[in-house]
């Protein structure tokens, strides 16, 4: 099977996808088996494979989420197959206003990071306010709960009403964990 995606990234990104020395091109072309081709005057990148064992889209998920603003570690948790991306675009929230753009990403951002990282931590999410977009990679389940967060933020809901919803969500997600434990056999806990 035969896979070719053209891609456009920032230049500012270009830097940290190729990595020092080439180390995180390097380790995306390895663990995906494709080849990354970056051209560092246009921002163009195209991602390529021609094996049957290349998992090309994971690899583009990886570059999109450097291209979004995560550093190569972050973006690197994509290659867990558990683990997805998700990119909003703030302009659906602000319209063409670039005042409104900048009022939503203070509101997403938070006081000194406060909000992005109160939503980091109830729903162990990563999350990147990067241009006119809002990336965040998770778990399927918490990747929705910070998405709706997100949202709801953008839309212009109180951060004290969407913490409120993160708090009831992970106390739920919590019970259910320790109901499932208590529901298992003793032979299969020792």
């Amino acid at each position: 099977m035969s896979y070719e995606k053209l891609l456009r990234i920032p230049l500012d990104r270009v830097g940290v996808l190729i990595g020092k020395k080439g180390e995180t091109k390097v380790r995306i072309e390895e663990s995906c088996a494709v080849t990354i081709a970056v051209d560092g005057q246009s921002g163009e990148v195209t991602v390529r494979s021609t094996s049957a064992e290349a998992d090309p889209f994971r690899a583009t998920n990886v570059v999109e989420a450097i291209a979004r603003g995560f550093s190569p570690p972050r973006a690197l948790k994509l290659l867990d197959a558990e683990v997805g991306l998700e990119i909003l675009d703030l302009r659906d929230y602000a319209g063409k206003s670039e005042n409104n753009l900048a009022r939503i990403k203070g509101r997403i951002i938070g006081l000194r990071g406060k909000s992005r990282r109160v939503i980091e931590e109830l729903t162990k999410c990563d999350v990147s306010v990067y241009g006119k977009t809002v990336a965040i990679i998770g778990e399927p389940v918490e990747l929705r709960l910070a998405k709706e967060a997100i949202e709801k933020l953008a839309a212009g809901s109180q951060h004290k009403s969407v913490y409120n919803m993160l708090q009831r969500e992970r106390t739920k997600r919590k019970m259910e964990r320790i109901l499932l434990w208590e529901d298992q056999s003793p032979e299969i806990r020792s």
